[in-house]
């Protein structure tokens, strides 16, 4: 972790979350004092419960409400779409772009993630874009050239610490249970550094970089402590208040 950097904790709920689901988002408010003093949090459930969560949340200062995915246009004849400034409409405040399950099931190319982080800006959002590599990429030796051209196609210009976040995704540890050694985490995190800093001077030493793939309690602590890692971006255990909670208290 970098000192100067706060670090983010964020949970993406994926395509998970009922209504009844507003009693563990509940929970995770009322416990996120405790943590907040240390990291910001942000939660990012399904598009049918941002509005619902944003009203549970208004006021408070120590949890935000993100969203998982934006249309690049701002309006139009996109059925089932939804644009950024919708989402900010409802009470985000961050989006997620370029989620590997986003470039996979949806064939979502850099192109178009960069398109969709402009639009976010545009909303008055902050984009986290995601980068990472497929298991075959990784046995091929390819990880650190998939993230380099990830990062590249997909970041637009005029990026800065308060409008852009970069999640490391590696894809083959997401929900598997598996997770880099801490050595890869470092190695690669520090190499994402040292593009947003060639790319962006001064600013790139401050964009937070969130690491992601099976992130848990049982992990958080380690994960959190290595260079350039500026906190994290949780799948599962984020539908969870106790487990959510408990990475976020790995800074505490």
């Amino acid at each position: 972790m970098t000192d100067a950097i706060r670090p983010l904790i964020a949970g993406n709920w994926k395509m998970n979350g009922l209504r009844a689901s507003t009693a563990e988002f509940e929970a995770m408010l009322a416990g996120a004092g405790s943590v907040a003093a240390k990291a910001d949090l942000l939660v990012c459930p399904p598009g049918t419960l941002i509005a619902a969560f944003a009203d549970k949340a208004r006021g408070a200062k120590n949890l935000a409400i993100g969203a998982q995915d934006c249309h690049p246009k701002a309006s139009g004849a996109h059925t089932g779409d939804i644009s950024a400034e919708m989402l900010a409409d409802s009470g985000a405040g961050a989006v997620i772009v370029g989620h590997s399950e986003r470039r996979a099931d949806h064939g979502e190319s850099d192109g178009l993630v960069r398109q969709k982080a402009e639009a976010a800006w545009r909303a008055g959002l902050t984009a986290i874009v995601c980068i990472g590599e497929t298991q075959a990429q990784r046995d091929a030796g390819q990880t650190l050239d998939i993230c380099r051209g990830q990062l590249t196609g997909s970041l637009p210009d005029k990026a800065t610490s308060g409008n852009l976040v970069v999640a490391y995704e590696p894809v083959w540890a997401i929900g598997t249970g598996l997770t880099p050694t801490s050595g890869d985490v470092e190695q690669i995190h520090k190499f994402i550094r040292e593009l947003l800093i060639a790319r962006l001077n001064g600013e790139g030493a401050k964009i937070r970089i969130l690491y992601g793939g099976s992130v848990k309690p049982s992990n958080a602590r380690e994960l959190m402590a290595i260079a350039n890692v500026n906190g994290a971006l949780i799948g599962g255990a984020s539908l969870k208040a106790a487990d959510f909670l408990a990475i976020a208290g790995s800074y505490a």
